[in-house]
């Protein structure tokens, strides 16, 4: 019997240390991949060389006049920030563009830079915890889809009722732009939107990097990072989905992934396009890299997104 006792008291010990031992691992994980800080697994931002073909874009956004609009978000009472830039010539048409995972409105100076020329104004809000915004964690795009409501409607205030808006986003606001179109009262003045390498939700984006960056598997640390993240952020990582959202979409969605993205495989765009409702386009871009399509074709990319708003915003 006292034998019984020991091994079962060993047995007892021997779980609360492996549990102890996975809570541990989900809370350093959980700062890895929902605390806003450096990431060492993402690529540094280098200089724009002339030869660069960004370079013409990032000369522009230097110097352009910028508006800087602020909001609050949909819960949680932050302070957010963007940039409102105006188009040369005075429209109703305005793009509003959603950065990607540790990014900022200022990195996306080159999609700034093709919807003005191509004659709209232009909205680049920093989301939760990024930029200039207030926030101490990542929301993937989940809580940031009421914050991007918010902001089409300040620019419906400020600009008009006759307003007419597409969303665009890369990565993370790719996801943010999907999630964006499930939306119940996402007003009618959001006519089209764009997304651009976003994953099709949060538990298989965090599922996949920590296999690929840290070779750890899914099961259960994501599992438990995600009751971390229900109780600190109020949503699980299955709830963050662009997937479900995408399938309550009737308006137009463009969908574009580089051919070999291996941060946010390009296999996820296609259950994304399968499961919109709405019209739809889908275009694989060549070459290598993460949210890189523009970058490696611009001619290409900026062809594509003109002929799809020509065809639904005339």
């Amino acid at each position: 019997m006292k034998k019984r006792t020991k091994i079962i008291i060993a047995c007892a010990s021997l779980v609360t240390v492996v549990a102890a031992g996975l809570f541990g691992a989900g809370l350093y994980f959980y700062k890895v991949a929902v605390v806003p800080a450096p990431k060492s697994f993402l690529s540094k931002s280098q200089r724009i060389k002339p030869d660069s073909p960004l370079y013409p874009a990032h000369q522009w956004y230097q110097s352009v006049h910028k508006q800087r609009w602020h909001e609050l978000s949909a819960t949680r009472h932050l302070k957010l920030d963007a940039n409102y830039i105006a188009a040369d010539k005075p429209t109703n048409k305005t793009a509003v563009v959603a950065h990607g995972f540790m990014g900022n409105k200022d990195q996306m100076f080159q999609y700034a830079y093709m919807f003005h020329n191509l004659g709209y104004n232009v909205l680049l809000p920093d989301a939760r915890g990024h930029g200039d915004s207030q926030g101490n964690y990542i929301g993937y795009g989940w809580p940031d889809r009421l914050d991007y409501v918010k902001w089409i409607k300040k620019v419906i205030a400020r600009k008009g009722a006759d307003s007419r808006i597409v969303v665009f986003g890369t990565s993370m606001g790719g996801a943010t732009t999907m999630m964006v179109s499930g939306v119940k009262d996402v007003p009618k003045q959001v006519e089209a939107y764009i997304e651009d390498c976003g994953y099709t939700d949060v538990y298989s984006e965090i599922s996949y990097q920590a296999k690929q960056l840290y070779n750890l598997p899914k099961f259960p640390l994501v599992g438990i990072v995600s009751a971390i993240n229900r109780v600190k952020n109020g949503y699980t990582f299955k709830e963050a989905s662009a997937l479900n959202q995408v399938k309550k979409n009737r308006r137009p969605m463009l969908f574009i992934h580089g051919a070999h993205d291996h941060f946010v495989p390009t296999r996820m765009v296609y259950p994304l396009y399968k499961a919109d409702k709405g019209p739809k386009e889908l275009l694989i871009v060549p070459g290598k890299g993460h949210a890189r399509s523009y970058q490696n074709h611009p001619k290409l990319y900026t062809d594509t997104v003109k002929k799809f708003l020509e065809r639904y915003l005339k």
